[in-house]
C-alpha cells in the first residue's frame, strides 16, 4: 500500500511539474482546469480563482461593485454560471457601465445572483435533471427566479426569464465552495 501511495504522489507531482493534469479516474486528486489562461485550483474558493481568469475581468469587477465578494467566498456550496467578458460585450452599449454605477447596485446584485444556484451541481447533475424532466430542468437561483436548463445535442444550454440562451462552454471547474460553469451569454432575470 505504501509503495502504491508513493507512486501515486510521484505521478501527481510529476504532472504538476510539467504543467500537465492528472486523470481524476486514475487518482483521487481533482485536476485543475484552465480558464482564461489561468489554472483554477479546487482548493481555492470561487473568488480566489475567478480573479485570475483574464476572461472574467468584467464579472470580477461586477462582483466587487455589487459587494458580493464576501458571499462568494463563504462556505457555500454554490454553482456559478460565469459569463465571460465577451458575454458582457454582447449586451446593449452602455449596459455594463450603467450597472456598475453605485446607484444601480441593487439591479447589479439581481443580475449577478441570477447566475448563482445554491448547491454543488456538476454538469452530470444538470444533465440528469434535464433527462428526468424529459428535456428541461429548472433551477432556482439565489436571486429567487428560475433558470431553465436543456440539451442541444451534447451541449448544456440555459434559458433565462427574458428568453436569452447561454451555452456552458467549460463545465465542472471545481472550487473549494462549489463549482463554476463558464457561459457565453449574460443571463437576465425578468424585470
Amino acid at each position: 500500500m505504501k509503495k502504491m501511495k508513493f507512486f501515486t504522489l510521484t505521478l501527481f507531482a510529476a504532472a504538476l511539474t510539467i504543467g500537465g493534469t492528472v486523470n481524476a479516474q486514475d487518482m483521487k486528486h481533482e485536476k485543475t482546469t484552465m480558464v482564461g489562461g489561468a489554472e483554477m485550483y479546487p482548493s481555492k474558493n470561487i473568488v480566489e480563482n475567478a480573479v485570475n481568469s483574464k476572461d472574467h475581468t468584467t464579472l470580477v469587477a461586477a462582483v466587487k461593485a455589487a459587494d458580493l465578494v464576501t458571499v462568494l467566498q463563504s462556505e457555500g456550496p454554490f454553482t456559478v454560471f460565469a459569463p465571460v467578458n465577451a458575454a458582457f460585450e454582447k449586451l446593449p452599449n452602455g449596459t455594463v457601465a450603467t450597472l456598475l454605477k453605485p446607484e444601480n447596485k441593487e439591479q447589479l446584485q439581481a443580475v449577478l445572483t441570477y447566475h448563482v444556484v445554491a448547491g454543488d451541481f456538476k454538469a452530470g447533475d444538470i444533465v440528469a435533471a434535464i433527462n428526468k424532466g424529459k428535456g428541461t430542468a429548472t433551477f432556482k437561483t439565489v436571486n429567487g427566479a428560475e433558470l431553465t436548463a436543456m440539451l442541444d445535442g451534447n451541449k448544456v444550454k440555459l434559458k433565462d426569464a427574458a428568453g436569452n440562451v447561454a451555452t456552458i462552454t467549460i463545465a465542472d471547474v471545481n472550487q473549494s465552495n462549489g463549482v463554476i460553469h463558464v457561459i457565453d451569454t449574460v443571463l437576465l432575470p425578468s424585470k
